[in-house]
């Protein structure tokens, strides 16, 4: 089968609603991340110095080396960053990513955020690349990350973030078992969930934008007001949102030796305090966002069109364009995932094996469809979906007049055309539907055939829509 894995479409233009907690327009959720004492360094068994985040422009790895700036820079998070977040922020719900052998390295920071209540997730066991990792290799090194984390802090984690992630991290993590919530996407303002060979794993997503890490890139923040008023639009939009009934989280990152800088601290804390003018937020740690989440929207089991074996997808979708199976069989060859997992997404599929079908493949599916309240309505011979369709606009229940005004169009039509007369009756009341009939019967057979085309697959929409919501 061609399957494309990723999920473009995601909640669409109907996301589900939040629920926050006492009817909140927004959740905000700043996340803490410590890493320092975990990052590349030949003291910690690795090959190289660390050369991500820092205020070193252009840094590179020292092979063999340990690099004093940079671990001074580091050891700055750890020394004076962390204290001066955590005397800003102690009075609020705030996730830690703690890399585990950073929090083994850090009783007395460990120490404040558990005495502040803080959720303390894992974020792996070194601050390291694991894009190139050997799938077994990081599958021990999760492992290992939650048992000293476990060791380290007094309890196991709840969630996960790698952050420097491989493609197999989301799923290794979620084959555990263990995390409520992994972090590690940025695909969406609200949580979601996936699944992984029959386990249902949320997923509440992390931010790349509202980061303190955009000080420590070329095209990133340069001033505390860059950061302060970047993250202040961020919040007015999604609060407005909120405010219009669409509430959705706000994910802030942090990191020690980032933010806890004199001049961003300074930016931050003005922004807590925009924050805490407006009245409805919901302050949360994503072990709270995820426990909620779970509680309001548990997962849902069904049968996705893009993992239906080729005889269920043909026997689920093959009468959806008018006894022309062939026209499922050709979608089920393409490249289906799960964006195609929709009314609309499988639509679009079916629609373009249709369009790109010779006329006369075309000209059969026209030929497929049935006079508008013609001889197999009379004799109901119609398929379950037509007698619907047509009953929806009244043309089961014609007048004698009416019956004989549509008895001579649909003949005089089809004599000119060669198909029948095709509308989407759902979209018609049986007025439209006669003047169309009157207007189109003028039209030319070019003209004339592309738009029964265009009915056809209108009619095909309608059905899937209605499948779908079912």
């Amino acid at each position: 089968m061609n399957r494309y894995p990723r999920d473009l479409t995601g909640y669409g233009a109907t996301p589900p609603a939040a629920n926050w907690p006492g009817g909140a327009r927004i959740a905000v959720q700043i996340v803490l991340n410590y890493e320092e004492g975990s990052e590349n360094n030949i003291l910690h068994g690795d090959t190289a110095s660390e050369a991500f985040l820092s205020e070193i422009t252009g840094a590179q790895p020292w092979p063999g080396q340990r690099h004093w700036n940079m671990e001074s820079i580091y050891e700055y998070g750890a020394r004076a960053g962390f204290w001066r977040l955590h005397r800003m922020l102690g009075d609020l719900p705030i996730t830690v990513y703690g890399v585990a052998t950073a929090l083994a390295r850090a009783p007395e920071q460990l120490a404040a955020m558990k005495a502040a209540n803080w959720e303390i997730a894992s974020h792996g066991l070194k601050w390291i690349e694991h894009k190139d990792m050997p799938e077994e290799e990081e599958r021990a090194q999760i492992a290992e990350a939650i048992r000293l984390h476990t060791e380290a802090v007094g309890t196991p984690p709840r969630g996960w973030y790698t952050g420097r992630c491989s493609d197999n991290t989301v799923r290794l993590a979620a084959e555990t078992g263990q995390f409520a919530y992994v972090a590690d996407s940025y695909a969406d303002d609200l949580p979601y969930w996936l699944s992984f060979g029959g386990k249902d794993q949320l997923i509440v997503p992390y931010t790349m934008d509202c980061n303190d890490m955009r000080f420590a890139i070329q095209a990133g923040f340069t001033t505390g007001n860059q950061f302060e008023d970047y993250l202040k639009d961020s919040f007015d939009c999604l609060y407005a949102e909120g405010q219009q009934g669409r509430p959705r989280m706000m994910s802030i990152g942090l990191h020690c030796r980032l933010a806890g800088r004199p001049g961003r601290a300074q930016a931050l804390q003005r922004f807590i305090d925009h924050v805490r003018s407006h009245d409805g937020v919901w302050f949360a740690t994503r072990e709270q966002i995820a426990d909620h989440w779970a509680r309001e929207h548990p997962p849902t089991r069904s049968q996705r069109p893009s993992e239906m074996d080729r005889d269920t997808f043909v026997r689920e979708f093959g009468g959806v364009f008018e006894h022309s199976p062939w026209v499922a069989e050709g979608a089920y060859a393409l490249e289906l995932g799960p964006t195609h997992d929709t009314a609309q997404g499988i639509h679009q599929i079916l629609a373009r094996v249709f369009r790109r079908a010779e006329e006369e493949k075309r000209l059969a599916v026209l030929n497929a469809h049935p006079d508008l309240a013609g001889k197999l309505a009379q004799a109901k011979r119609l398929t379950t979906d037509s007698t619907a369709e047509q009953a929806s606009a009244g043309l089961d229940a014609l007048t004698d007049a009416e019956r004989q005004k549509f008895t001579e169009l649909n003949d005089a039509y089809t004599g000119k055309f060669g198909f029948p007369f095709i509308i989407a009756v759902r979209d018609n009341t049986k007025a439209s539907i006669m003047a169309a009939f009157e207007r189109r019967i003028g039209q030319d057979r070019e003209t004339e055939f592309a738009e029964a085309c265009k009915q056809v697959e209108r009619i095909a929409e309608l059905r899937l829509r209605e499948k779908f919501s079912s």
